[in-house]
């Protein structure tokens, strides 16, 4: 697990979860919480490709904080989970 991205809108964590040992493929994905909807997603496959990739090409001209919440917020709009404090 890694955070990262932490603004006032949005957690960003990664997951890698490395094969089993019947040598299975290695799975993982991002969690995405939106800190003022209270939800969160899970992204995974290709999805979470299509977002690292979105993000990588965004990083590439150094945006603002903003630029990164606007890109985060297309793929919370597909969130459906609450977020729960144990």
């Amino acid at each position: 697990m890694e955070l990262l991205y932490h603004s006032d809108s949005f957690v960003v964590v990664r997951f890698d979860v490395p094969a089993d040992l019947s040598g299975g493929p290695q799975r993982g994905g991002y969690e995405i919480v939106d800190k003022f909807a209270r939800k969160e997603i899970f992204l995974e496959g290709l999805l979470a490709e299509s977002f690292k990739a979105g993000v990588e090409q965004l990083a590439e001209q150094e945006p603002s904080i903003e630029e990164f919440d606007d890109y985060i917020s297309r793929f919370t709009a597909l969130a459906q989970q609450p977020v729960a404090m144990h």
